[in-house]
């Protein structure tokens, strides 16, 4: 299986992993169970997806199979935006591996660099973006706070890396100047429309692997309601890409992104298509074509939490 070597334990992430945002709770064991079974190493999960509980399970099931070992698995988490103070730090992270059934994650990002007003998970969880009112409250905790709780959870054994999400470069070399671990990993929206290449060029200079989320663009967002703009499962680009290798677009949209040494997570509830999307290795995709993938970029991004609240506008 490809995969990236972490900077500073030199952990081996896989380069495909399966991601658990938009999968149902009634439907998310099984597939976890199904997605290990097909060959996936890599669980891409967050608080905020509300299916911890049951993709542990499927974790489990796995585990109690045969068909892995805890430590063959990588398994991501993210911390949510309202538990950034440095004491809630580590009881959501407790809460998560304990929803898990793990000692540890192997991987623990910040989800957002916003910090929003604490709600008790007892009372609300995962407590989204909004307060009981329907409002959103921000909170002042510095990320230079959260960042030293995440540095504890790697003291306390609790995570073996942590990281960053949806950060631009300017507070990803603010974090450096007081960071006494740097982060390992990076996750941003990223496809043909969204290239990012300053910032995933900042992270390599840094030593920091890359993961993308929204591998398929727009498509990821349909049943979410929030697409915008042309499918890159229709477009012309690639999908002649596509015929030439003889891949699924699926496939070219994902090697893309691996080719390049940026790690994929890409979601699908299909057995045959998550069998085909771990498959998106067995090939290079010519330079020239590489290229052209690239230059669709457009700067569509699709999530935006300024459209949330134009406070929280961490893009602009």
């Amino acid at each position: 299986m490809a995969t990236v070597v972490l900077k500073r334990t030199g952990q081996k992430m896989p380069l495909v992993g399966f991601g658990l945002w938009k999968v149902t709770k009634d439907t998310c064991a099984e597939t976890v169970f199904n997605a290990i079974k097909a060959g996936y190493r890599l669980l891409d999960g967050a608080g905020d997806y509300g299916n911890e509980k049951q993709a542990g399970e499927g974790v489990k099931k796995a585990l109690a199979a045969g068909i892995v070992k805890r430590e063959e698995l990588f398994i991501t988490s993210k911390l949510w935006n309202t538990f950034h103070a440095h004491d809630h730090v580590k009881a959501l992270a407790k809460k998560q591996l304990s929803d898990w059934g793990l000692d540890y994650f192997d991987l623990y990002l910040v989800h957002f660099p916003i910090s929003l007003k604490y709600v008790d998970p007892t009372h609300r969880y995962p407590p989204e973006w909004f307060g009981d009112d329907g409002k959103v409250y921000t909170q002042n905790t510095p990320l230079q706070e959260t960042w030293k709780a995440m540095e504890e959870l790697v003291d306390e054994g609790l995570a073996k890396n942590i990281g960053l999400s949806n950060c631009q470069g300017s507070l990803i070399i603010d974090l450096f100047r007081y960071a006494r671990i740097e982060p390992a990993v990076l996750q941003i929206e990223h496809h043909p429309y969204l290239t990012q290449e300053p910032l995933v060029q900042l992270c390599k200079t840094f030593g920091i692997a890359v993961t993308g989320y929204s591998s398929f663009g727009p498509q990821s967002y349909v049943e979410l309601g929030m697409a915008k703009g042309t499918s890159l499962f229709e477009h012309d680009v690639i999908t002649s890409v596509a015929k030439s290798q003889g891949r699924s677009v699926t496939q070219i949209l994902l090697r893309w992104a691996t080719q390049r040494g940026i790690a994929v997570v890409p979601k699908s509830n299909n057995h045959d298509r998550l069998v085909q999307n771990l498959d998106c290795n067995t090939f290079d995709i010519p330079e020239a074509d590489m290229k052209k993938i690239s230059s669709l970029n457009i700067g569509l991004r699709l999530n935006d939490p300024a459209e949330i609240d134009p406070r929280l506008a961490i893009f602009a």
